[in-house]
């Protein structure tokens, strides 16, 4: 089911979204959860990344829609954003946060529609899989192949990706069963690599860029066999 975000302070023009999505829902046979928000604030707090369309007015009371894009952005860069004004100029500015287009007032179905077939086709070419994680600053997104490798301190998961290092509590076999079906590997009890980074081997340490990850030496042999399997399914 798509999960779809409403933020609109006009309670009117809000139902009228609604009523929309219904209509679309029957015409294309697709499936939508609807949450509705009052304002840019409020989607904004506890933002938890799980949708994947927000249609969001520009001008709200408290914080206007660009502002709470932008805050989204730095948590989630693949959800698609589409805005709602009465004001075209605000078209350009959407670049800056990645939305996908705008609808102008007075919705009327027919461009509403067309912007929905837009975000589905967009949600279709930006299907790189991605984990939710729980940082000190809240819950951020990050793409699944993005992950060099993950590692354990204590209790702390660290992450370091393409886009810089993040960390949340947890443990290495829940993070293990999470990536289950991707191309990670359990190197020792301290790190999980992504296949698709490791660019050699080199004594008891993979190499991932320019860092080295120790292997364990029950677990090298295995790491060679995973490795070659792994790189003739990609060469396929």
């Amino acid at each position: 089911m798509i999960q779809i975000a409403i933020v609109e302070d006009d309670k009117n023009y809000a139902e009228i979204l609604q009523k929309y999505i219904a209509r679309y829902e029957q015409e294309s046979g697709r499936h939508f959860q609807i949450s509705a928000f009052d304002d840019g604030e409020d989607i904004v707090e506890n933002y938890a990344g799980k949708f994947d369309i927000i249609i969001m007015d520009i001008e709200m009371r408290f914080m206007d829609g660009m502002t709470a894009a932008e805050e989204i952005r730095k948590i989630d860069s693949q959800v698609v954003i589409i805005f709602i004004t009465n004001m075209p100029q605000y078209a350009m500015k959407g670049y800056a946060v990645e939305a996908l287009d705008y609808v102008l007032k007075p919705i009327n179905y027919f461009a509403f529609s067309q912007r929905i077939d837009r975000a589905l086709g967009r949600m279709v070419k930006r299907k790189a899989k991605y984990i939710n994680i729980s940082t000190k600053s809240g819950i951020r997104k990050i793409e699944i192949p993005d992950i060099y490798y993950i590692e354990i301190q204590d209790h702390d998961l660290y992450f370091h990706t393409k886009t810089g290092e993040y960390s949340q509590r947890g443990t290495m076999k829940d993070i293990e069963e999470k990536l289950e079906k991707e191309s990670f590997f359990r190197c020792n009890k301290c790190y999980l690599v992504n296949l698709e980074h490791v660019t050699g081997i080199e004594e008891n340490n993979v190499l991932i860029g320019n860092e080295k990850v120790q292997v364990s030496r029950a677990r090298k042999k295995e790491l060679l066999d995973v490795l070659n399997d792994y790189l003739n399914e990609v060469s396929k």
